[in-house]
């Protein structure tokens, strides 16, 4: 018997010889388990064993237009525009934080002037906490992102700025007061807020409640209303802006493996997408503008097969969950960020190939916007040399490796299809397990999922204790103390910096009409008791009034309550 198919883009066909197939089958069988020796088959990350070949056995090609199709097409697995990286390449969105205002702003413009083309700004842990600069100690300011906590410090972050013309990604938890501070200045400029593009880049509550505490500022209930609320809003008065990012990277980061991840990440987002339902709002209104954000592991083949699977079940949910019609709103949009924790701090410049690694499954998985690591991320706030290569590694994988010129290049591999279609199921089963108790809002509330990723963390981590999952530097190829390279780490800000921008930030709210500020304030605590009013409207004019951003967090404290994540033993 034979089958007949296309020789590569020839008129024709050529003959597939499969009375010949069992034979080879069995002889090559022979071969490879006397080459091996009767090893058992690896699994990745997933659980997912991975068999030493694939053949026509374990992809069916009759499937191709219920599995693959085309890219801008149903299932979306192939990518969501048509002409992908060969039309349009990805934004190269490098995430920044330095010092004061006056320093983020040089190394942003540094950056763009290397290359990058978009902005994104990580604030200091005293902003992710909630807190003005002049709340905590001088020590921690500026150590690890930039101290920016009023509309004076936003002017300066943006100085120079095209902020009409530009995408901006600011890392802004809810109450989301980095946009608000955009705003003011974009009304300072007369931008119209129309002209605004960008996205709350951790805007998902869900995710720091799970696994990133430190950016977790309100209490569930409240988080969940000031988050609706900041959707409604961008809705009316900011159409270009992405007010939900869904973040897959905490959960992964926090050990869930990579179908665990995208399985959590989904199931938010079909949360947050009933909670929208829930208010009356049309699908095909809001699930345009969401967005979502994860992390990519040195699991090459895996991270590739785990954004084509959730490209193609994002595409099946939007349809046939949530009834949504438009194209747009079936698109998977995503952010990656090359993984911190797979770097090291032992052989830091053994850190480049892993980026550079990450970053193509990134690429061939089909992301829009990306982040590559610095080699010494590990060790503080990037060097500026290290953040000069970071930016050169996607310039040279789009430049010089031509990474861009097919579309999906992997699709079509017996191996990659096979594995999308096991980490398809793998995700289905955590999505499953998450509905059963009752959507992700219960599942966080009763600490299913930071089960899941504590479980997964702490298997991943035995495994490389004992030897059977290689870390280049640190379990194996290590060197004698002597031979390791100095680690150079950034200095943080001097002191005398800091100080400086705390006596501005002191001299800013001396200078305010205080009786505007407070009858802000009061408008903001007004809203947020009640049922109707948008909380986010009057955040936004608070922080026109030149309320700052600790100012805003404190009154929605007194109303929400203070976040406190749930630990689970």
């Amino acid at each position: 018997m034979t089958r007949r198919a296309k020789a590569g883009g020839a008129s024709g066909t050529v003959p597939l010889p499969l009375s010949n197939y069992d034979k080879a089958r069995a002889r090559w069988r022979a071969e490879v388990q006397a080459g091996l020796g009767g090893k058992a088959n690896p699994k990745n990350r997933s659980g997912i064993e991975v068999k030493p070949i694939y053949t026509p056995e374990d992809h069916a090609a009759d499937r191709y237009m219920e599995a693959l199709g085309f890219p801008g097409q149903l299932p979306m697995t192939r990518g969501i525009y048509a002409s992908m990286h060969r039309g349009r390449t990805w934004t190269q969105r490098q995430l920044i934080g330095l010092g004061v205002p006056e320093d983020y702003n040089a190394r942003l413009k540094a950056i763009l002037a290397h290359g990058g083309t978009a902005v994104s700004l990580i604030p200091c842990n005293s902003v992710y906490r909630g807190y003005d600069a002049d709340e905590m100690p001088v020590e921690i300011l500026g150590t690890c992102g930039v101290t920016v906590n009023s509309v004076e410090d936003m002017e300066i972050c943006l100085d120079g700025i095209p902020i009409g013309e530009i995408s901006t990604a600011l890392n802004d938890p809810s109450p989301f007061t980095l946009l608000a501070l955009e705003l003011a200045v974009a009304r300072r400029r007369g931008i119209p807020w129309t002209q605004i593009s960008g996205t709350s880049n951790q805007s998902d509550y869900l995710s720091h409640f799970v696994a990133n505490h430190m950016f977790f500022r309100l209490a569930l209930p409240g988080a969940r209303r000031v988050q609706l609320d900041h959707i409604a809003f961008a809705r009316r008065h900011v159409p270009q802006w992405n007010p939900l990012s869904i973040v897959g990277q905490h959960m992964q980061q926090a050990g869930a493996t990579p179908a665990e991840a995208m399985g959590l990440t989904l199931s938010s987002a079909i949360q947050y997408a009933n909670d929208c339902l829930a208010r009356g709002w049309d699908p095909d209104q809001f699930l345009p503008r969401f967005t979502f954000f994860f992390d990519i592991s040195m699991s090459f083949f895996e991270e590739v097969a785990k954004f084509r699977a959730g490209r193609r079940i994002w595409a099946d949910l939007t349809r046939n969950r949530f009834g949504a019609r438009d194209a747009k709103s079936w698109r998977f949009k995503f952010h990656g960020q090359t993984s911190g924790v797979d770097l090291t701090r032992e052989q830091p410049l053994n850190n480049i190939p892993r980026v550079a690694v990450q970053a193509m499954a990134g690429i061939f998985g089909g992301l829009q916007s990306l982040h590559t690591d610095s080699y010494d991320e590990v060790l503080s706030v990037p060097t500026e040399k290290a953040a000069r290569i970071a930016i050169a590694t996607q310039n040279i994988l789009k430049e010089e490796a031509h990474l861009t010129d097919v579309i999906d290049p992997l699709g079509g591999s017996y191996y990659v299809e096979a594995l999308t279609d096991q980490m398809e199921a793998k995700i289905r089963e955590v999505i499953a397990r998450i509905d059963a108790a009752g959507g992700m809002y219960a599942a966080v509330e009763a600490g299913l999922p930071q089960q899941i990723c504590g479980e997964s963390a702490l298997a991943f981590q035995e495994r490389i204790d004992a030897g059977t999952q290689t870390v280049v530097g640190v379990n194996r190829y290590r060197l004698p103390a002597a031979e390791e390279m100095a680690r150079q780490a950034l200095k943080p800000p001097p002191r005398r910096t800091i100080e400086a921008q705390i006596k501005r930030l002191k001299r800013f709210k001396a200078g305010r009409d205080r009786a505007q500020v407070e009858g802000a304030l009061d408008a903001l605590a007004r809203a947020a008791e009640s049922k109707t009013e948008n909380v986010y409207e009057r955040l936004v004019e608070a922080a026109c009034a030149g309320v700052t951003h600790g100012e805003i967090c404190a009154k929605l404290r007194q109303v929400y309550g203070f976040g406190r994540p749930l630990i689970v033993a």
